[in-house]
């Protein structure tokens, strides 16, 4: 080990103006001191209003993001590539479930007159049937796609149900919001 003798000047370095911070590094009394903040605000007011607008602001980019179909805000149930393949599949063909509220606002009116009430019970009867056939026809697909892209061992649990339950909501309903057009089938 070298030792410096008292005689020998040490040499000073100059710092250099590119680097380094141009600031002493504060006293942790002096850091503790600029984070202090009181525990309860001077105005509790205007506290609680600027606390309601950041909240607001939050739920509103919340909204919007899972609107557009953004994974950091999207749900649990709707995470993920095969749920979101899913999703841009239903959205792009048709689906008999969507009519089905419409068609239950026309039984309703119509089981009002004696005569037409009966045929629109049959009818929806028939038009029910027809749902679950092309219900059953979208889960063979849904299965043949996914075991296509995806893997049949990496098919995720759910993700028929998934289809389903977002087949049968009217489109203009669905969240998150179709983000392909009709017939656009992914690939």
């Amino acid at each position: 080990m070298a030792r410096i003798s008292k005689s020998e000047p040490t040499p000073e370095v100059e710092p250099d103006s590119a680097s380094g911070k141009g600031h002493a590094t504060p006293s942790r009394k002096e850091q503790e001191a600029a984070r202090r903040r009181p525990l309860v605000p001077s105005d509790r007011r205007l506290a609680a209003r600027q606390n309601r607008a950041t909240a607001a602001t939050e739920r509103d980019r919340a909204r919007v993001g899972m609107a557009a179909g953004d994974d950091k805000y999207l749900p649990l149930r709707d995470k993920g590539p095969q749920k979101r393949y899913i999703r841009d599949y239903v959205d792009a063909r048709f689906s008999a479930g969507e009519l089905m509220m419409p068609l239950l606002v026309v039984v309703l009116i119509g089981s009002f007159v004696p005569v037409v009430g009966e045929y629109a019970f049959f009818a929806f009867y028939a038009f029910f049937i027809f749902i679950a056939a092309d219900t059953i026809y979208l889960i063979v697909q849904v299965n043949k796609r996914l075991a296509a892209k995806f893997g049949k061992a990496k098919v995720e649990r759910g993700v028929r149900w998934y289809a389903i339950s977002r087949a049968i909501q009217m489109r203009f309903l669905r969240l998150p919001k179709p983000q392909v057009k009709r017939g656009a089938f992914p690939s």
